[in-house]
């Protein structure tokens, strides 16, 4: 997976993210549990996707090689202090 992939996919789940959002604001869904959950569930990947392509840049500045960087866990990346 490149950068480019991975920027299209952290755009694609903000999207979703805001139109979730956007409806649980007006009423209209998002507030019952399946929405809630399908929120956790985009924040997860958002932060998998970020730390990716923080780690991808990292290796690249270091002349490492960006494509041997893989995606951690979820519950590994949660973990993280922000």
């Amino acid at each position: 997976m490149d950068d480019r992939t991975i920027l299209n996919r952290i755009s694609e789940l903000v999207d979703e993210e805001h139109r979730l959002r956007a409806d649980a604001q007006a009423g209209e869904s998002g507030t019952d549990d399946d929405a809630r959950t399908r929120l956790r569930e985009l924040e997860e990947s958002l932060d998998q996707c970020w730390d990716l392509l923080r780690r991808r840049r990292a290796a690249r500045h270091t002349h490492g090689d960006p494509d041997a960087q893989g995606t951690r866990p979820r519950p590994e990346v949660e973990r993280y202090l922000q």
